[in-house]
């Protein structure tokens, strides 16, 4: 089985100042802002939702067939990306842009400052869900606008299952657009803020979303998550971790394992605990693709966390 994972790619550079910004950053000055920060500590990872879900679930041994529009600084990225085994084959260079890439600015109080170029992913509706074969599964994750507007349609009109996952992308639709994208998915994943917002603009509550899709997963970070399905609710709770380290790409992680879980047909009680042990084990390790396990090690984790096996 292969899962066809729509989203962005991206660079990420993470840069950490080692004070606080409100030491800078006059209240009353703000209408003049004009600051500089020392950012002594810097590193670039490699990112963008479609890259790290197909990460993690390659991790698991799932087939993952990422699909997106790169840019011309996309070299590094796909050397990357042939080291670890993923498939290029739905990724598409747009020469006149850059990949999209972040960047982050850390304080001593974990406030964040953010830039974000969005690139090629802005004509991610170039790639056509049709031009790929053998997909059983399929995931429309945060990336241009109109390509997840397309890539849900075109999943439809090819009769295949996927999962709707807004993430970043949902300040970019209204009621109406949120609506369609719950009528046409087989599945829907948000975290908890970002539940509250589709909820505000649909009007629905989890159990009337949950009857439109086969099941709603909200994940609720270190509590865990729930899944919402016609009939059933599941609690599906958090793994152990060692030492928390970084939780961006957690998220991710979890999606990884969740379209692991689909594809091989387990039950909703091991395929959120997969999905849970996924994003722990992220967690545990700064950047999103930095983490590496076997598939033995894996199971053995899962069997410790929650007394029995997969």
């Amino acid at each position: 089985m292969s899962a066809l994972i729509c989203g962005s790619f991206a660079f990420d550079t993470i840069m950490v100042f080692k004070d606080k910004f409100k030491h800078h950053i006059l209240p009353d000055q703000v209408h003049i802002l004009n600051v500089s920060f020392l950012v002594p500590d810097l590193r670039r990872e490699f990112g963008g939702c479609a890259g790290n879900i197909a990460y993690n679930l390659k991790l698991l041994g799932g087939d993952a067939l990422p699909m997106a529009t790169v840019g011309k600084d996309f070299t590094l990225y796909a050397e990357w990306m042939d080291k670890c085994g993923i498939s290029r084959k739905h990724m598409t260079t747009i020469n006149d842009n850059y990949t999209a890439q972040a960047f982050i600015t850390t304080d001593m109080d974990d406030n964040q400052i953010t830039a974000f170029h969005p690139g090629a992913m802005n004509v991610s509706h170039h790639n056509k869900v049709s031009q790929a074969e053998a997909v059983t599964i399929g995931i429309v994750s945060p990336d241009g606008r109109d390509g997840m507007l397309e890539h849900a349609q075109q999943f439809v009109d090819a009769n295949i299952p996927f999962i709707f996952d807004p993430g970043q992308g949902m300040p970019m639709f209204d009621g109406n657009d949120l609506k369609l994208f719950i009528k046409q998915a087989s599945w829907v994943i948000v975290n908890d803020y970002e539940w509250q917002l589709m909820q505000e603009r649909t009007g629905l509550t989890p159990e009337q979303a949950a009857k439109q899709v086969q099941a709603l997963i909200i994940t609720k970070g270190a509590e865990g998550a729930i899944i919402y399905t016609s009939d059933t609710i599941y609690e599906i709770p958090a793994a152990k971790i060692t030492e928390a380290k970084d939780p961006t790409g957690c998220g991710d992680a979890f999606r990884g394992g969740l379209l692991y879980g689909l594809m091989n047909d387990f039950d909703w009680k091991t395929t959120g605990r997969i999905a849970s042990l996924m994003g722990a084990k992220k967690v545990e390790h700064h950047g999103t693709q930095n983490h590496t396990f076997s598939l033995d090690d894996f199971k053995q984790s899962f069997k410790e966390n929650f007394a029995y096996n997969f």
